[in-house]
């Protein structure tokens, strides 16, 4: 290997260590992102390592969640992301995650780059630049491999494709699966691939059966580590949340809106960065294609760039209203996400990066001054998404789940946390959960139906009077929320805010019933005794985000 690319290797790995260090550095003052996140993921790690249910039967349940959360809903004990939150503390477990994630997701576009799309020595800064670039792009924390680890899955499946019998392709599709998610990105993958070993035989390329069954062992894994997931599908009977969601619900002039977005924006769990720098070096590098007329030479060029609008457009038209027909008799369609081939975009939009720069390149001196600028000038956006500096205004780890101040609240109430029941408002439930608090409300993937049903009396009233949240529950109801209509879809009002609540209508008799005797609420509540709440105290912390108002249910 040349000295150059040593260099650029060891840099590469010395500016992924640099991007992750805020994690260690500042411990539970770093910042991270909020959504499916802080407020639901590293909570669920902390609840099910501690609930004596990790490796619970598929009909176990957890008690501490809604009295009594299916540990189903929490996924596979089989995944490495929630062994590093059993071994370590939340933060660090969350910064080891990070890291693990961003090396092997340098390191499998680096290998799939340098060996079947960029291989010249002379393409050295354009492949480890569009690795390193990929490797640092923001994505969606608790997916782990689930989309990044594709270019090294990838890489392994084209070795066994050529006939290459070495143990480090199988080594790698037997440990991939333990840190990522089929759901989250591999079936798709996966099923990718299978249509493309389909290909081969059609366009008489022979029964590559090497290829085929390294498609289906790793298949098999997935499937034996998700077997919650599998059990859940297939051979649960109990209605789930699931049941009631509905997804096809956009008209035409939306669907082809969200198309574009999609292609140029893209998307939260899969965010690829690319509008501003990776599109126009794509798109001039397709003009250059055009105009000499290098179509048969770049066919991977000009089919990476088909397939990238293609994903967009098949997710767009995955919400359109014309499915409904169809949702309605295979209710499959509305409980597995089929939305989700687009999660295959991360590495197609940077391969194709990286061919594009090859592509300038070619063109001459000035083009390649060009593409170092390209390559620069994108880890500069891409550090600028660095979740330190991107969430530095919204809480830290430490503020969010206020562990002080929650404790403070525990002591006040004097009772063992099993013996009563609580909810939050204006702050999401996965704080008290993460304290150890037992929530009647929740954000998860799925739960029970029946408990949906039971819930929405609690909070009947708030929906009537505001149609968002009533479709945002009724439709889906992943985040079995105390809504209330003057706040709408907003769970974080922090010790700044000046809103009161004026006008809240909750069934606190069900709330009653169903064992509930205190609510945590971010905002002070003006008609509380309407509502037969008691104001028994308000929590201050400074370092705490939110100031709480505790309010007791009136027997």
């Amino acid at each position: 290997m040349p000295t150059i690319e040593k260099q650029l290797l060891f840099f590469s790995f010395l500016a992924i260590a640099l991007f992750v260090s805020p994690y260690f550095l500042l411990g539970e003052d770093a910042h991270m992102r909020v959504h499916d996140n802080l407020d639901s993921n590293i909570a669920w790690y902390k609840v099910v390592t501690k609930s004596g249910e990790l490796f619970g039967s598929v009909h176990a349940v957890i008690p501490q969640i809604i009295n009594g959360l299916p540990r189903n809903a929490f996924g596979t004990e089989f995944s490495g992301i929630v062994w590093l939150h059993a071994l370590f503390p939340s933060i660090y477990a969350y910064g080891l995650s990070q890291a693990i994630t961003r090396v092997f997701a340098f390191i499998g576009m680096y290998l799939l780059l340098r060996k079947y799309v960029v291989p010249d020595e002379k393409w050295v800064w354009i492949r480890i630049g569009a690795s390193l670039a990929f490797a640092l792009t923001p994505f969606w924390p608790s997916g782990m491999l689930s989309t990044l680890g594709m270019p090294l899955a990838l890489w392994a499946l084209l070795n066994i494709r050529a006939g290459e019998r070495s143990w480090v392709n199988y080594l790698v599709l037997t440990l991939l699966p333990f840190y990522s998610s089929l759901v989250l990105g591999f079936f798709f993958f996966l099923s990718a691939m299978g249509i493309w070993w389909l290909v081969d035989v059609i366009r008489g390329k022979g029964w590559n059966w090497r290829f085929f069954f390294a498609i289906v062992y790793m298949t098999a894994i997935y499937l034996a580590i998700d077997y919650r997931l599998v059990h859940s599908l297939l051979f649960s009977d109990e209605p789930t949340s699931r049941d009631e969601y509905f997804h096809a619900r956009l008209p035409l002039w939306r669907v082809i809106r969200l198309i574009f977005k999609n292609y140029i924006l893209g998307h939260t769990h899969v965010m690829t960065v690319h509008g501003l720098i990776i599109l126009p070096v794509t798109l001039v590098a397709l003009y250059i294609v055009w105009k000499k007329k290098l179509w048969k030479r770049e066919k991977l060029f000009v089919f990476l760039h088909v397939l990238n609008f293609a994903l967009s457009t098949w997710y767009a038209f995955w919400f359109y209203k014309g499915w409904v027909p169809l949702t309605e008799r295979f209710d499959l369609l509305d409980k597995f996400n089929f939305a989700r081939y687009h999660f295959l975009r991360p590495m197609v939009i940077y391969v194709l990066f990286a061919i594009s720069l090859k592509i300038l390149w070619q063109q001459g001196h000035s083009w390649k001054k060009a593409c170092f600028a390209a390559i620069a000038s994108q880890l500069v956006v891409l550090t600028a998404f660095n979740e330190e500096i991107a969430h530095r205004n919204k809480p830290s780890f430490r503020e969010f789940y206020a562990e002080k101040q929650f404790q403070e609240i525990k002591e006040h109430i004097g009772l063992p946390v099993h013996k009563y029941r609580v909810a939050s408002i204006g702050i999401h439930p996965a704080i008290a959960q993460y304290n150890g608090f037992y929530t009647l409300d929740t954000y998860n993937n799925f739960y029970p139906l029946s408990y949906k049903h039971k819930f929405r009396q609690i909070i009947a009233k708030e929906l009537a009077k505001n149609k968002k949240l009533r479709e945002y529950f009724d439709e889906w109801g992943g985040r079995c929320y105390i809504f209330v209509d003057e706040l709408g879809k907003h769970y974080m009002f922090n010790k700044n805010s000046k809103r009161t609540i004026k006008h809240l209508q909750l069934n606190t008799n069900v709330f009653r019933e169903m064992g509930g005797r205190y609510i945590f609420s971010a905002l002070p509540i003006e008609n509380a005794k309407q509502n037969q709440l008691t104001l028994e105290k308000v929590f201050h912390s400074k370092e705490s985000a939110w100031t709480i108002y505790l309010y007791k249910v009136i027997p």
